[in-house]
């Protein structure tokens, strides 16, 4: 399972970290819509919504997601194995 893979592509590491991005901002909406509606039905004053520029708490709930998505997608990438495209003249023939 600790096998030693070769570093990837910068391509796969640019397209873990834009999918990061966008993972994790989608993630910290859907966190801050469901606090948003907690707030509303019990009355509580938890200070976290989409105003993530008005609000340092909604601020570091947007890094705290963003980052590690980010993270979590780098990893995926490095430590899976790039799939290799089998050649049509390498494959026997019937």
């Amino acid at each position: 399972m600790n096998e030693k893979t070769t570093a990837p592509s910068i391509l796969r590491l640019a397209a873990a970290v834009f999918l990061g991005l966008i993972v994790g901002f989608i993630l910290f909406l859907i966190v801050a819509l469901f606090i948003g509606m907690f707030n509303n039905m019990m009355g509580m004053n938890i200070p976290v919504g989409v105003d993530f520029a008005e609000n340092i708490i909604s601020a570091i709930l947007l890094v705290i997601f963003v980052g590690g998505c980010i993270a979590g997608f780098c990893w995926k990438v490095w430590t899976t194995p790039a799939t290799e495209e089998e050649d049509e003249s390498s494959a026997p023939e019937e």
